[in-house]
């Protein structure tokens, strides 16, 4: 069986075809589609050792979807020879509300209820729909499987889903915790189950999804339980342009003392706050490297951005009384010793012992003793097409 996940953003859409017959799972190709709509775009492209990049005109999702198309089913250089082996698309949807808690197969009804949620998530659900669309039309006997960026959170209990507003804003508007990177949040905690020779049902685990995009999950007996993102990513640890946990009155604040609108507060506080907003930079690199030069900004950024991680893995902590896993991921999670140290430093007393060298080597389990501090690397596609396979 052939897998097809797609990831449609507004002007991208990224890629992997897999190989689901024979009792490996094999990546066959994988790409992106990039600058979707401007005068000249681009697709990354690669297969096995074989890289290439293109740059083309790309006016529309369909004409991005159709030259990937032409690379992997119907071009001199395909990967397979015929569109229709591909038997199931595979949909990166983020943000479901509170009706989709599994994948599911999208039907004119699904879709409809996709774009009823576009309200959550203005930015993402209409780009996803464009993406379902698209494929729809060029593998029209493949089975379209949406799966949800909120649903792995969709078992949050209400006291920790609620926000404590009017709740007929919730009854109503269903405004609400959702949580989002459940994909990778639920990849991870299955691979440290594996890691961990125990089933996912009998482990609490806090995983840290920790990249541009920052978020934490609090895993008790293998369900999600509690998520620092809200209703929108905004809310929780601190990102590259992200502010994250905030006064709300702020808002207010802001737009009144700046003499600007609702909308433009949120536009700073999505894409010129956090680690950017603080010393100008959401390249951790480029922060550690200003850090080792004396930059004070850059020494405050990383000290908050690593702060606001220990404050949520103290907090789960508490919440689930027994841990038996810290995993980081994502690309700082994965990649960054000196991040993962820094974020654990101080907490001993909490039985979490980081060990410098393991961590330094980016051995999985970088603890010395104690709680299991492990670094996983995510696959969100995969889990994508595991969890369409399994839905067929």
């Amino acid at each position: 069986m052939y897998i097809l996940v797609l990831n449609s953003g507004s002007s991208s859409l990224k890629y992997q075809l897999f190989d689901f017959s024979g009792s490996e799972k094999k990546v066959l190709a994988k790409g992106l589609v990039e600058q979707i709509g401007e005068e000249i775009g681009k697709i990354s492209h690669s297969s096995g050792q074989e890289k290439q990049v293109i740059e083309m005109a790309i006016s529309d999702h369909q004409v991005g979807l159709s030259k990937v198309v032409e690379l992997l089913c119907d071009g001199e250089q395909a990967i397979i020879t015929n569109r229709e082996m591909v038997e199931v698309i595979g949909h990166r949807v983020v943000h479901g509300g509170d009706r989709f808690a599994a994948p599911t197969i999208i039907t004119d009804e699904v879709l409809q209820v996709i774009s009823e949620c576009s309200y959550l998530a203005p930015l993402h659900n209409p780009a996803n729909i464009t993406g379902i669309k698209v494929a729809c039309e060029l593998f029209p006997k493949a089975k379209q499987v949406g799966v949800f960026d909120t649903a792995f959170h969709q078992s949050l209990p209400d006291y920790a889903y609620l926000y404590a507003i009017p709740y007929e804003l919730y009854s109503e508007h269903k405004i609400r915790r959702y949580g989002f990177h459940g994909t990778s949040h639920l990849y991870v905690a299955k691979k440290a189950a594996e890691f961990l020779s125990t089933p996912l049902k009998d482990l609490n685990m806090i995983t840290l999804h920790i990249g541009n995009g920052a978020s934490a999950a609090c895993i008790k007996q293998g369900q999600s339980v509690d998520t620092s993102m809200g209703l929108t990513p905004l809310e929780g640890l601190v990102m590259g342009t992200r502010s994250g946990d905030m006064d709300p009155a702020l808002i207010e604040f802001i737009a009144t003392l700046k003499n600007i609108s609702v909308q433009e507060v949120g536009n700073l506080l999505n894409k010129k706050s956090g680690l950017k907003g603080i010393c100008g930079d959401n390249d951790l690199r480029a922060i550690w490297k200003r850090v080792d030069q004396g930059d004070e900004l850059a020494r405050k950024a990383i000290e908050l951005y690593a702060y606001r991680i220990r404050k949520y893995v103290g907090s789960y902590m508490a919440v689930l009384g027994r841990v038996d896993a810290i995993i980081f991921t994502a690309g700082v999670g994965e990649n960054d010793a000196r991040t993962r140290e820094l974020v654990l430093s101080g907490m001993e007393n909490l039985n979490i012992h980081c060990d410098s060298a393991k961590n330094s080597a980016h051995e999985t389990d970088f603890s010395t003793q104690g709680i299991p501090l492990l670094t996983i690397a995510t696959n969100e596609e995969l889990e994508i097409a595991e969890q369409s396979f399994s839905l067929l």
